[in-house]
């Protein structure tokens, strides 16, 4: 059995979809970052660094979303999550979640956690006041060029869907609206209306 450690309306979502969506045998341990869970010993036993997701096996911790999206493509194939027998179209899987990592997810970080990158409040606040202007143009480039079909990598579901789902979940908050984005909003209400997201979605509210 695997341990997944989440907390809600962070990144942890995409991989709870999927692991729901393989339909794997795990347990969901969910974090109060309020409360600080995430910094007491017993949890940076496991992750150090202090963040979520995080999943138990048996061979060790694994962290970071992508990595953890392809491990659970790659542990259970006969989900078909993502294409295991192409190196290039894996590779270009790979690109977009990494992307969606590396660049959407810290342009959205600097509005509710901009103290990472800075100490003064001004700095902070200017961080946060350019964060629509940031998620707006990495949306823009997601409806135009990354979101190739009904799903991100064309006709198939794959790990992206719950990743991209993820992300355009935090577009209110950030000061976006999704309706400027005909196909990601499209995208978005696709991918709510599978079973494994309508089980996990109200545990991360």
């Amino acid at each position: 059995m695997l341990t997944f450690y989440y907390a809600p309306q962070t990144c942890a979502l995409a991989t709870h979809i999927v692991l729901e969506q393989v339909g794997c045998d795990y347990q969901a341990l969910r974090l109060d970052f309020k409360a600080g869970q995430q910094r007491s010993p017993d949890f940076l036993a496991v992750n150090p660094k202090g963040r979520v997701p995080a999943i138990v096996t048996e061979r060790g911790v694994l962290t970071e979303t992508p990595a953890l999206l392809l491990y659970l493509a790659q542990q259970f194939p006969q989900a078909g999550l993502a294409p295991l027998d192409d190196p290039f179209a894996l590779a270009e899987l790979q690109a977009v979640n990494a992307w969606f990592c590396s660049t959407v997810h810290v342009a959205h970080a600097h509005r509710p956690r901009a103290y990472r990158w800075a100490d003064d409040p001004a700095a902070q606040a200017a961080m946060q006041a350019k964060v629509p202007q940031n998620m707006g143009e990495c949306f823009d480039w997601i409806e135009s060029s990354v979101l190739r079909g009904p799903w991100v990598m064309g006709d198939r579901f794959s790990i992206a869907d719950p990743y991209l789902f993820t992300l355009s979940g935090w577009l209110a908050a950030d000061g976006v609206d999704i309706a400027r984005f005909a196909r990601v909003a499209d995208h978005r209400q696709r991918v709510a209306a599978l079973p494994a997201v309508q089980r996990v979605l109200p545990l991360h509210r």
